[in-house]
């Protein structure tokens, strides 16, 4: 283990990819509820095309071309844009309401709750997610992510990987920079984090954006911990000095 992580206090987690399968998640949820509504669709492209709009969507509000909104508006207003072209013209609002919140019903990877379990005996461990408050809670009631405290980007009127959205989540935290470690399967988050002097682990998820995935496969940067998935992540952080 690096000296530059021995006190470290609490950690933070990416959601989205590091610690739920969007991608999986949504094709799962979404062809089970079509089959049982008698709707046909292409649910893995819209689950790729609506993840596909994410970063343009959230950089609207990052730039001020438009004033703060949450990313379940964001979500659904990608989804009207995706609809037509999916065929889904004829879905209801209870409809479309449903739909949209499956981004509410993900489910973790594998790895994620028992890793973060043992990495609870000794860290904070939270969320710090673009995702909103109302929706990191209910992904944790459904996925059962052991969170001690969700820290969500809403808090704080901006979207990673803003630097604002790192320094704010260390001062409501007590801590400082130093002393919080940002988790991530993606490298541009983690870079972002380390600029605000946020120590840093990385693990790749090469399934994340399904078989054709071309990025974050590795780490790409000086991380202070890289790791397999969060199981091992627990194990290079619990070792014993």
């Amino acid at each position: 283990m690096k000296a530059s992580v021995k006190n470290v206090r609490a950690l933070v987690f990416d959601t989205f990819g590091s610690v739920v399968d969007w991608r999986g998640s949504i094709i799962r949820d979404l062809s089970a509820w079509g089959k049982d509504n008698h709707i046909q669709a292409d649910w893995a492209g819209l689950a790729d095309q609506w993840r596909g709009l994410y970063q343009p969507q959230m950089q609207k509000v990052r730039t001020g071309e438009r004033s703060w909104v949450n990313l379940d508006v964001l979500h659904r207003e990608s989804l009207e844009i995706l609809i037509p072209q999916f065929g889904l013209s004829n879905l209801t609002e209870a409809q479309r309401h449903h739909v949209n919140l499956v981004w509410h019903r993900l489910d973790a990877w594998p790895d994620a709750i028992s890793g973060m379990t043992r990495l609870k005996s000794k860290y904070i461990i939270g969320s710090l997610s673009n995702g909103n408050v109302s929706l990191l809670t209910e992904m944790a009631k459904h996925a059962g992510l052991p969170w001690d405290v969700i820290l969500s980007t809403e808090w704080f009127r901006c979207y990673k990987p803003q630097p604002q959205a790192y320094a704010n989540a260390c001062e409501i935290l007590g801590l400082k920079p130093q002393e919080v470690m940002m988790c991530a399967a993606h490298n541009d988050d983690l870079v972002a984090a380390a600029n605000v002097g946020l120590r840093t682990a990385f693990w790749p998820r090469p399934l994340e954006y399904g078989p054709g995935q071309h990025k974050d496969l590795r780490a790409e940067h000086e991380f202070d911990v890289v790791a397999k998935d969060i199981r091992d992540l627990a194990d290079q952080l619990l070792i014993q000095p």
